[in-house]
């Protein structure tokens, strides 16, 4: 397949689907002493206007694909290419040699780093005008390149973020200012023993979660109530300090939000999908998300949006600035409202985030984060922008599902299923209808839009992400949760996207032509 990803239009560019909006739009004359941005059309217009060059960088397009509809000079800049050049605002460097990749900074400091890469921003920078360059993984190393290279990196420091991603810092910073988290301790025990007399003397029970400060949930959190739970997962948990929380039956909600120097902007609350077996091998992994109008209700709702400003404010505190994620936990038995976990970061569930009622309103969450960064002064009614997020989020109706190859093979991808817009023939079957640049134009729960992640010539291994598959309509039954199913259309979502997968089994991890696939970074989280 093509390996050059032009940024540029192309002449077998989807003819189908809509081009994106903002990209080709004029530039505003740059001008000194700008005013500030009072309401939501001058926002608009800032971005359809924008003329400073920005950059998304990652693995793949996914958590910010169709932001280039809103914001002129936006750019992705991807190791992997689901259109296959086809896409005129991604960019991928036509020469891959091999790389052991170990983690998603790492990708993104290799791509930092591509000649090609560098040449693509270098070509459009305006005098007096640094690139801006956003991502979700990055660490200390990517300041330096963007720092060297004369890009802004417009993410909080990596030392906060490194600070604030501890699940135990999170729920000290919850604690001083109101948040609670579920009953728990912090404690670092040896043995299954001093788990136990840990869990009793905090009134705990012999039901317990154990989670490790950092790491992704569904691989770093463990549910022990015996011995035997014990001896599988000891080793990862002795010696070190934990967080140790009373098992409940709860609802994961998960909310985004945009931390602005005029307060919190709360987004939409989401359903997770957590741990389903058709779409992870993980038990209690993410693997996608649900946004309809009865996730959180009335009161519930009222609280979990005041715990994320609380939390906020908090966060404001410790310098931070822009866009992150809390998982929040309603207990199914009480209604209680917990504070979960706070990802200081663009997170999955942006994706359905951005086509919201409320975005298509005023403008993507995501924008408010780039104001943060952009040196432009705001004078937004921020109650406002809440109060009207809260009322649209009743007419909202998106699902997404990250599908995981669950096989425990290696094997090299012979065919794959295509990136695009899919939908239900007249015998039900599920079929890739056309090309499309990103799922902005789904309009009935008939059709699909699926992104393509590893296709032919990769390799697919237990735990790779095959792709992202974005819906309207709920993809499960039941109260989100520990009793929730997937539906039997999800269910045939999963089955039909598979079906487009073929492989040669391979014995054992190739290197040479490919990443070492035991060691590849999940790539959409």
């Amino acid at each position: 397949m093509p390996a050059h990803k032009s940024a540029e239009p192309v002449a077998n560019a989807p003819t189908t689907t809509m081009a994106t909006d903002a990209a080709f739009a004029p530039a505003a004359p740059r001008a000194g002493g700008r005013r500030p941005l009072r309401n939501m059309s001058e926002v608009r217009h800032f971005f359809r206007t924008n003329d400073v060059p920005i950059y998304f960088i990652g693995a793949t397009p996914f958590n910010l694909l169709g932001l280039d509809r809103w914001v002129r000079n936006f750019t992705y800049i991807t190791y992997y290419d689901a259109w296959d050049g086809a896409h005129p605002r991604v960019f991928t460097p036509a020469h891959k040699p091999y790389v052991r990749f170990e983690s998603g900074e790492h990708i993104n400091n290799w791509l930092l780093e591509n000649a090609e890469v560098r040449a693509l921003i270098s070509g459009r920078v305006t005098p007096g005008v640094r690139p801006k360059v956003a991502m979700v993984f990055f660490d200390a190393e990517t300041e330096r390149i963007c720092e060297e290279l004369g890009y802004d990196l417009i993410l909080p420091s990596a030392d906060l973020r490194e600070r604030l991603d501890s699940k135990i810092v999170t729920t000290q910073l919850g604690e001083e200012v109101g948040v609670p988290s579920v009953p728990n301790t912090v404690v670092a025990v040896d043995d299954f023993a001093g788990l136990v007399e840990a869990a009793e003397d905090a009134g705990l029970g012999g039901d317990l979660v154990v989670q490790l400060a950092y790491g992704d949930s569904g691989k770093t959190t463990f549910f022990i109530a015996s011995a035997d739970d014990w001896d599988k997962h000891g080793s990862e948990i002795a010696g070190k300090t934990v967080k140790v929380m009373k098992r409940i039956n709860n609802r994961p909600v998960a909310v985004e939000a945009v931390l602005t120097s005029c307060g919190t902007v709360v987004g939409p609350f989401m359903s997770e999908l957590t741990g389903h077996p058709e779409l992870t091998p993980y038990r209690g992994g993410w693997c996608g998300n649900e946004m309809y109008p009865e996730v959180l209700t009335g009161d519930l709702r009222a609280r979990a949006a005041d715990l994320v400003r609380r939390l906020g404010n908090r966060l404001d505190e410790e310098g931070y600035r822009g866009f992150f994620e809390v998982d929040v936990l309603v207990d199914v038995d009480t209604d209680e409202v917990y504070l979960g976990e706070l990802n200081p970061r663009i997170s999955g569930a942006s994706s359905i985030t951005n086509v919201t009622a409320g975005a298509y309103a005023d403008v993507p969450l995501f924008l408010f984060h780039l104001l943060e960064y952009l040196d432009i002064d705001l004078e937004l009614d921020i109650d406002d922008i809440n109060r009207r997020w809260q009322e649209l989020a009743a007419v909202d109706l998106w699902s997404q599902m990250i599908i995981k190859e669950t096989a425990p093979a290696v094997e090299r991808i012979e065919t794959a299923a295509p990136t695009g817009a899919y939908g239900l023939d007249a015998s039900g079957a599920l079929t890739h209808r056309r090309s499309a640049l990103d799922w902005h134009q789904l309009q009935s729960e008939s059709e699909a839009f699926f992104l393509r992640i590893y296709g032919p010539g990769d390799y697919r291994w237990k735990g790779a992400d095959l792709g992202v598959l974005v819906t309207k309509g709920r993809l499960q039954t039941g109260r989100p949760g520990s009793a929730a199913t997937l539906t039997i259309r999800a269910r045939h979502l999963i089955e039909s996207i598979r079906g487009h997968y073929t492989g040669t089994p391979v014995a054992s991890p190739v290197k040479g032509d490919t990443v070492d696939v035991d060691t590849r970074p999940g790539i959409v989280t």
